[in-house]
C-alpha cells in the first residue's frame, strides 16, 4: 500500500531498528518489492526494452547469495486489485506519472519504468531456481504479515505498510540489507549478510509507549494509497499537533511526528477516532468513523494460511471462496501460471497496460496486439456467460466490453474493448471457462495459431521453445506500425540466437564448440558497446510492439494450457544487444555472415528468417533476394551436419488457414 513519508521519517530514527546478522532463518519476500529493486538498482538498461538476461544472473546471484547463508526464502507476489477496486484511483495515477517517466527516458533523461515483461521472467528465474512463491489474489501485504507471524521469520521488503504491521520477527528493509556484502561469522565458516531490523515496539516506546493498535489509525488518518479522505484536512487544519523537538525536514514529517505524538495520548483507537471526530463536522462524523474503520482493517492478518499452499498447493481463503472461479483458475492464478492481468480482465472487466520507453508521438505499443486481447476477453467473458463468475448481462446478443487504460500520446486514456467472437468451430460445443482445460488439446492449439496467424506447418523446423515466439512474430510483422524493417528482424532473431547460445555456453571446448564461443562473445561485445543519448525512437517502438504481441501471445498461450511450449523468456530478448545489432545491420555484413564460423547457428538463424518470412509477401522487405539467396547457400553448406543433428518435433495438429484481419471491430473510445 505505502504511507505518505513514512518510510524516509523511520530512516532518520537508527533507535527503530536493530542490526542483524541474517542466517539460517526462513524469511518472507515481498516478490514485487523485489524484482523491482533488483532491476533498478542494478545499473541495467531502461531504454532499450530491458536486458532481461542480465536482470535473471542477478536473481540467481542474489538467491544463491541467501543459500549460502542458509537463508531459506519464499517469495510472495501480489495480484490481481481486489474485487472492490479500493486502490484503483492510485493506480491510474502511477500510469500517469510512468508515461512521463517513460517519456523522459525516451528523450534521454532520468527515471525509472519496469521493462514489460520483468515479471514474467522473475517468475521463471524462481522456476528454475526452485524458489517457492506463490501469486496472490491481490495486493499480498496481509497474506505476508500473517505468514511471517506464522513461522515467526522476518520480511524483507521496502514498503512502509511494515513498519505498521505487527511483526513479531521485525522488518527488513531492502536498502539495509546488504545482500552483494556477504560476510563470515567470527571463528566460523558461516556465512551471513548484514541487514537492519525494525520492530514496532522500538517505535511505541519512542512515542511513550503508545498502544500499538494505534498505528492502523495513523497511517489511514495519515494517507496511503487506498484512503485520502479530505474532510480528514479540516482535522489537521484545527488540531494543534504537539511536534515535539525540532529539525524535522518538511511538511511531511511535521505532520508524521506530531500526528504519532498526538495519537499517544489515547489508550486505544476508539478513544482516538471520537478524539478526531469533535474537529469534524456533525453530519460528517459516522460517516468518517465507518471509512476509518473499515480502512484500518486493511492492517489485520488475513485468513489466507500460504503455509498450506507452500506445503501442499493448497490455496484457500474467503475472497477465493467468494469469487466462484474454476478450480483449475484458482490454482493456475496462484502458482503464477496465469496473470494478474487475466483476473482483472474476468472480474473487474477492466485492465491497465504498462506503457514502456517508446515513441510517444505514435499510438501506444499496445494497440498492435488488440485482436490478441479481444481473444482473451472473449474465452473470459463469452465462454463464462453460463457461469454464475462474472455475472454478465442478460443481453447475450451485445459482445461484453472491457475497460482498457493506456496511453494516447502522453495521457492515459480509457477506452471500451468489444471482444471477439470466438470461430465456429471452437464454440460450437460452446465451452464455458470451467470446462476449458478439458477442451481436446488440437482445438486448443489451433484457435491460438488461428489468432497469430500461422500455419503449423511453418514452426515444424523450429526448436520447441521457439514455437510461440516465432508464431508471435509472424503476427508482429503483419500488423506493427510501422512496418518492421529488415534490420529490425535479423537483430530481433540473432537475438534469440544468442539465446540459444548461452544455453550451451561452457568453460569446457568438449561442450562450447570454439567457434560458437567466438561469436558468443562477439555477441557479447556488441552488447556492451555504449550508445549515444538520443535512441532510435521507431526502433524503440518497434520492438516494444514485439514485446505487446509476445506478452499478450504468453497470455493466451497461458489460458488456454499450454497448448505451445513457454518460452524461456530469460534469455530470448536483450534489448541492448537488439538494438546494438540494428545499427550493425544497417551498416555491415548481412545477419547471416555474423554466424558464417558456426554453421549449427547459422542453420537456426536461416531457419528462424524462413519461418517468419514465408507469411508475408515476398516483395514485403527491400532487398530480400540477396539475404534469402545467402541463407540459402548457407544452408547447403550445413546441410549435412544439420541433418544429423535436427529432430524436428511435432506440433501433433493439422495446418490451419492463414487470418486475414477478421479482427474488424474497434475500439470505442470513451
Amino acid at each position: 500500500m505505502g504511507i505518505h513519508g513514512l518510510m524516509s521519517y523511520v530512516g532518520e530514527h537508527k533507535q527503530f531498528f536493530t542490526d542483524l546478522q541474517l542466517r539460517n532463518t526462513k524469511i518472507i519476500i515481498d516478490g514485487n518489492n523485489l524484482f523491482h529493486r533488483l532491476y533498478f538498482e542494478s545499473n541495467l538498461d531502461l531504454q532499450h526494452g530491458g536486458d532481461y538476461d542480465s536482470f535473471t544472473d542477478i536473481v540467481h546471484k542474489f538467491f544463491e547469495t541467501l543459500s549460502v547463508c542458509k537463508i531459506y526464502p519464499y517469495v510472495v507476489l501480489d495480484g490481481g486489485c481486489d474485487l472492490l477496486d479500493k486502490k484503483f484511483a492510485t493506480l491510474k495515477e502511477r500510469a500517469r506519472d510512468k508515461i512521463q517517466v517513460a517519456y523522459s527516458i525516451s528523450r534521454g533523461g532520468g527515471g525509472s519504468v519496469l521493462p514489460l515483461l520483468t515479471r514474467e521472467v522473475f517468475k521463471q528465474a524462481l522456476t528454475k531456481l526452485e524458489v517457492p512463491f506463490v501469486q496472490c489474489f491481490s495486493e499480498a501485504d496481509r497474506d505476508i504479515m500473517s505468514l511471517a507471524n506464522h513461522w515467526n521469520c522476518p520480511v524483507l521488503t521496502l514498503d512502509s505498510d511494515f513498519c505498521i504491521f505487527d511483526l513479531k520477527a521485525g522488518y527488513c528493509p531492502l536498502n539495509y540489507f546488504q545482500w552483494r556484502n556477504l560476510c563470515t561469522c567470527e571463528g566460523t565458516l558461516d556465512c551471513y549478510i548484514p541487514a537492519r531490523c525494525f520492530f514496532l515496539e522500538r517505535l511505541c516506546s519512542h512515542f511513550s509507549h503508545m498502544n500499538k493498535a494505534l498505528l492502523p489509525l495513523f497511517a489511514v488518518m495519515n494517507g496511503n494509497d487506498y484512503i485520502n479522505l479530505p474532510a480528514l484536512e479540516t482535522f489537521f487544519s484545527k488540531v494543534r499537533l504537539p511536534v515535539g523537538g525540532s529539525g524535522w525536514r518538511g511538511r511531511k514529517h511535521v505532520r508524521i511526528q506530531g500526528l504519532l505524538n498526538w495519537l499517544s495520548h489515547f489508550a486505544d483507537p476508539t478513544e482516538a477516532i471520537d478524539n478526531v471526530l469533535k474537529y469534524l463536522k456533525k453530519h460528517e462524523r459516522e460517516e468518517i468513523r465507518e471509512l476509518l474503520c473499515a480502512s484500518m482493517e486493511e492492517y489485520e492478518q488475513s485468513d489466507v494460511n500460504l503455509e498450506d499452499f507452500f506445503q501442499n498447493g493448497n490455496f484457500d481463503s474467503q475472497v477465493t471462496r467468494k469469487l466462484e472461479l474454476p478450480q483449475w483458475m484458482l490454482e493456475a492464478l496462484a502458482k503464477g501460471h496465469l496473470s494478474p492481468f487475466i483476473s482483472d480482465a474476468l472480474l473487474l472487466r477492466r485492465t491497465i497496460l504498462h506503457v514502456q520507453v517508446e515513441n510517444m508521438q505514435r499510438p501506444s505499443a499496445h494497440t498492435v496486439a488488440l485482436p490478441i486481447r479481444q481473444v482473451i476477453y472473449g474465452l473470459l467473458l463469452n465462454a463464462s456467460q453460463n457461469s454464475e463468475v462474472t455475472s454478465p448481462s442478460k443481453q447475450s446478443n451485445k459482445l461484453p466490453l472491457v475497460r482498457e487504460f493506456d496511453r494516447s500520446q502522453k495521457t492515459l486514456k480509457k477506452s471500451f474493448v468489444p471482444t471477439t467472437m470466438l470461430p465456429q468451430a471452437f464454440c460450437e460445443d460452446h465451452h464455458p471457462l470451467a470446462t476449458l482445460t478439458e477442451v481436446p488439446r488440437s482445438d486448443r492449439l489451433k484457435l491460438l495459431l488461428e489468432t497469430l496467424g500461422v500455419k503449423a506447418s511453418i514452426l515444424q523446423h523450429i526448436p520447441s521453445p521457439l514455437w510461440l515466439p516465432v508464431a508471435v512474430t509472424c503476427y508482429w510483422m503483419r500488423y506493427s506500425e510501422p512496418k518492421v524493417k529488415l534490420h529490425h528482424l535479423q537483430a530481433l532473431l540473432l537475438g534469440m540466437v544468442f539465446g540459444e547460445l548461452h544455453k550451451t555456453s561452457s568453460p569446457d571446448p568438449a561442450v562450447f564448440h570454439v567457434r560458437d564461443k567466438m561469436i558468443y562473445d562477439q555477441f557479447l561485445k556488441w552488447k556492451e558497446k555504449n550508445f549515444q543519448k538520443l535512441m532510435d525512437l521507431d526502433t524503440a517502438h518497434a520492438f516494444c510492439q514485439w514485446q505487446c504481441c509476445l506478452q499478450m501471445g504468453l497470455h493466451l498461450n497461458q489460458l488456454l494450457s499450454t497448448p505451445l511450449p513457454e518460452p524461456d523468456l530469460t534469455r530470448l530478448y536483450c534489448g541492448t544487444l537488439v538494438h546494438r545489432l540494428c545499427k550493425e545491420l544497417k551498416s555491415a555484413h548481412g545477419a547471416e555472415n555474423l554466424l558464417i564460423s558456426s554453421p549449427k547457428m547459422s542453420q537456426l538463424y536461416c531457419d528462424l528468417f524462413h519461418a517468419v518470412k514465408s507469411t508475408v509477401p515476398p516483395d514485403f522487405f527491400q532487398e530480400t533476394t540477396k539475404t534469402t539467396k545467402s541463407c540459402k547457400e548457407k544452408n547447403k553448406q550445413a546441410a549435412s551436419q544439420a541433418e544429423n543433428t535436427r529432430r524436428p518435433a511435432t506440433l501433433e495438429a493439422q495446418p490451419f488457414c492463414d487470418v486475414n484481419n477478421r479482427f474488424a471491430s474497434l475500439i470505442v473510445e470513451d
